[in-house]
């Protein structure tokens, strides 16, 4: 007997449906993550201008020599005279270097920002032996030891001028401030931090003690500084804010 559509219809309702295989995803046939950070190292130092030419191979390899740690603000990175790590790469956070005269006053000689590099590099000029380091605030650090900075910085002649290239920068920065400190008065020098470090019309996360160790003058001496551009209607202070009024004026005054 013929069977009609409606039956091969109901026949092949009946049938168990075929279930596809789940695809699997490929296992990595790379390197396992490093104690759960090596995956977030590959991916910051990729995000560095300093390793821009690096392969994805070297950039891991490169990440297999660093280490991850976190410090919490305040905490000492490393003191005059101390050598260890020979550099460190900052992940997260922000970084003082600065020096102590004999009395205890603090200068800044740099603050630095995520995806800046530091440490011992006596090689470019940049010793640790008189400096300190210190964590801002919280801060993320990766932390290469000298051999490897040798195996895989120094052999990569691009990341080498990256590295002279920033360092310059820095002593460039650092000559304009002692120019500045020689040349003008304190107000002048308050007003030209203060427009470095606007955020729009705002400086955000400064005390009068910071700015001090800035331009490495007493608190005292800041805050009678601040007071008068604050007379003067060029700025108007908070907790930790400085509201910038009449950025025109602040302009003229730091020259």
């Amino acid at each position: 007997m013929k069977s009609t559509p409606s039956d091969r219809a109901k026949k092949l309702s009946l049938r168990k449906p075929r279930i596809p295989e789940k695809a699997h995803a490929p296992r990595p046939t790379g390197p396992l993550l490093d104690d759960g950070t090596l995956l977030s190292k590959i991916g910051y130092l990729s995000a560095m201008e300093l390793f821009a030419d690096m392969s994805p191979s070297e950039k891991e390899e490169v990440s297999r020599a660093v280490t991850m740690r976190t410090c919490h603000r305040g905490t000492i990175i490393y003191n005059p005279g101390e050598t260890g790590e020979v550099m460190f790469l900052l992940k997260k956070g922000a970084v003082q270097i600065y020096r102590l005269s004999a009395e205890g006053r603090r200068l800044v000689i740099a603050r630095l920002k995520p995806y800046s590099f530091f440490g011992e590099m006596s090689i470019l000029g940049q010793g640790m032996y008189d400096s300190f380091a210190e964590a801002e605030e919280e801060s993320v650090l990766c932390a290469m030891s000298r051999r490897d900075v040798q195996r895989h910085i120094f052999s990569r002649p691009k990341v080498v001028l990256r590295i002279l290239k920033t360092v310059g920068e820095r002593m460039v920065e650092v000559e304009q401030m002692l120019e500045d400190a020689a040349f003008k008065g304190l107000v002048p020098r308050i007003a030209s931090l203060l427009l470095r470090e606007a955020a729009g019309s705002e400086v955000k996360d400064m005390s009068h003690q910071e700015i001090a160790d800035r331009l490495g003058v007493y608190r005292e001496s800041a805050t009678m500084a601040l007071n008068e551009m604050k007379l003067a209607g060029l700025i108007e202070t908070g907790r930790r804010r400085i509201a910038i009024l009449d950025r025109k004026r602040l302009e003229r005054a730091a020259v």
